[in-house]
């Protein structure tokens, strides 16, 4: 895709402006952070909360938080409903009497502001507790419980009981809203399908990305050259099965690199090696330069539900390689545009990392297609008229 032929995708789409407004003022909320900074969710609240006001629409954030106190008694109160000791900060959101207390916040900062609609970004601050009141409650969620149980590390010391309760909270939180926007199609299923939501209440939308301006420039996919976002997740985002790997691959490929962007906390995981170069926080300006100097994006995420970097990546047409789970499968068609490692072994990993570099053709071919599916599918304001028009 040229430069020319992206701006008519942009200037071509249909007019939104043709369809009814669902709101003119929003609340979007996280208990994870304010979600209109742009550290919160990798920034994707405040970059729908922009992509919403640039359709006129009136958007505020709201965090709902829990003191020390509030987040030992409601430890306490899972111990005593016998679901075992929270060990987590998530498991301790989690119970009904985390999710009961920020869900009262959130009625009592609209109800005090006057708004009329809601946009959770998760589960963790419902049930709602004004839909008597004619507030109408949304979700824009990139999972599930169901869904994070299937690789969550920490899934088998749960007890029964607190699994099932779990599961209990999060039914109730899904039926309990107006309706659901989803990341992605594999999560909307999950919804229908698992949960019992209506499909009429279930829309999948996509996401954006950061602050990568698309690369229509020629590529080079010669030289072996990898890049890992592992930002402070490193073990999550599968810093300790690619380093695994890399070092089996180099066996048969001396010139392999790696380029590692992450912070101290990523830092100390890092192996002191010649190939290995390890970067601090970088500026959006230098993770796009990046992006296009590297050949593959090799980021073998463990139970990331979607993965804003790998649309960045092939926004820049760097091909992508990860583990075929999640989000990734969708976002690469079925591996048109990357390659999926079945299993999360190192040498399997490897194999597939060796084979994608042999042939920087089929590279640029990937680069290519990956980056015109992205720029037509993905965008945040794609998602806020989705989200925002009926």
């Amino acid at each position: 895709m040229t430069m020319a032929a992206y701006l008519d995708v942009e200037e071509n789409r249909p007019a939104a402006r043709a369809r009814a407004l669902r709101f003119d003022r929003i609340a979007i909320t996280s208990v994870f952070g304010d979600p209109l900074s742009p550290l919160t969710w990798s920034g994707a609240p405040h970059r729908l909360a922009t992509a919403l006001r640039k359709r006129g629409i009136s958007v505020e954030g709201y965090q709902p938080r829990l003191s020390r106190f509030r987040k030992v008694l409601s430890a306490a109160r899972a111990i005593e409903a016998g679901l075992g000791i929270p060990r987590t900060t998530e498991e301790i959101l989690r119970g009904a009497s985390a999710r009961d207390r920020h869900a009262l916040q959130i009625a009592e900062f609209i109800a005090r502001h006057g708004i009329r609609h809601v946009l959770h970004t998760g589960t963790l601050d419902l049930p709602s507790f004004d839909l008597l009141r004619g507030v109408k409650h949304y979700l824009y969620c990139d999972h599930t419980w169901s869904l994070a149980l299937r690789w969550l590390p920490s899934a088998g010391r749960l007890t029964d009981k607190a699994r099932a309760e779990y599961e209990r909270l999060e039914r109730e939180s899904l039926l309990g809203v107006d309706h659901i926007f989803t990341f992605g199609r594999y999560v909307h299923d999950e919804i229908v399908e698992h949960y019992g939501v209506s499909p009429d209440r279930v829309t999948a939308v996509g996401s954006g990305m950061g602050e990568i301006e698309p690369c229509f420039a020629p590529r080079s996919y010669e030289a072996p050259n990898l890049l890992f976002i592992a930002k402070h997740l490193f073990k999550t985002k599968g810093g300790e099965l690619l380093v695994d790997a890399f070092f089996r691959a180099r066996r048969a490929r001396r010139d392999l690199t790696l380029t590692i962007v992450g912070d101290k906390r990523s830092k100390k995981y890092t192996p002191n090696d010649r190939n290995i170069r390890f970067l601090g926080r970088v500026s959006w300006i230098e993770l796009q330069r990046l992006y296009r100097e590297t050949s593959l994006l090799a980021q073998p995420m463990l139970n990331d539900p979607w993965g804003q970097v790998f649309l960045e990546a092939l926004a820049s047409r760097t091909p992508v390689l990860g583990l075929e789970r999640h989000g990734l499968p969708e976002i690469t068609e079925g591996g048109r545009h990357g390659f999926l490692v079945p299993h999360a072994d190192p040498a399997e990993l490897a194999e597939v990392m060796l084979s994608a570099l042999s042939d920087p053709d089929r590279l640029a071919g990937m680069g290519r297609s990956g980056q015109r599916h992205v720029l037509s599918s993905y965008s945040w304001d794609r998602v806020a008229e989705r989200i925002a028009f009926q």
